[in-house]
């Protein structure tokens, strides 16, 4: 298949070991297709529909999209590093096992949907609705959550090191496991000191 073009619809398609990458099509739909081991790095979407679709290990590096949708779709070990897709939607989706580390969900909103086993280091989750989201065994490092919505997130077994806008993170189902790392950044945020209670012991008057 030669590219992606404006306005066409792709429906029951295996896009296998296909070079769609660099490409900048606007509107286009993609209903019940398979994609397996193809690159659609650098790939520029604006106004896409992505539907019923699996894609597995496959290079989404540095794809753009824009006022874009996904519903109903599967992506497995991809790599996605700087992968965006801003002010758009997602709807039952799920990402497994996927290397995210500097994408961008920025103005998104997430519905019923899945990040398992990703590696989501620096990943920017700003102004992102995220309250049908689950996040489970990611590594969301330096993470960006300021202004996003998470009442009923849930976080589960994910590493949570110098995350940031971690007040948004209000109303969370969060791991026991996972407090630790969140009780400190709160702490942090809101400039209380942390103090060791065996040296205030040592000072209390007899």
């Amino acid at each position: 298949m030669p590219g992606l073009d404006d306005d066409d619809l792709y429906t029951n398609t295996l896009f296998d070991g296909s070079d769609l990458s660099g490409q900048n099509p606007t509107a286009i739909e993609i209903d019940k297709c398979r994609i397996v081991n193809s690159d659609l790095s650098g790939t520029r979407l604006s106004r896409a529909m992505v539907m019923d679709t699996v894609t597995e290990r496959s290079n989404l590096s540095n794809l753009q999209a824009t006022n874009s949708s996904l519903v109903r779709v599967e992506m497995t070990t991809c790599r996605m590093t700087g992968f965006s897709w801003a002010n758009g939607r997602l709807r039952d989706v799920t990402f497994r096992d996927c290397r995210l580390d500097f994408s961008s969900f920025q103005s998104s909103t997430a519905t019923d949907s899945w990040f398992v086993d990703c590696n989501l280091r620096q990943a920017d989750f700003h102004d992102a609705d995220l309250r049908g989201a689950t996040f489970s065994a990611c590594d969301l490092s330096g993470a960006q959550f300021s202004g996003a919505r998470m009442d009923g997130t849930r976080l589960i077994n994910c590493t949570l090191a110098d995350v940031s806008g971690v007040t948004s993170m209000a109303g969370a189902a969060v791991a026991s496991s996972d407090l630790v790392a969140l009780t400190h950044l709160l702490a942090d945020t809101l400039g209380i000191n942390m103090i060791d209670i065996n040296m205030i012991e040592e000072e209390w008057p007899d």
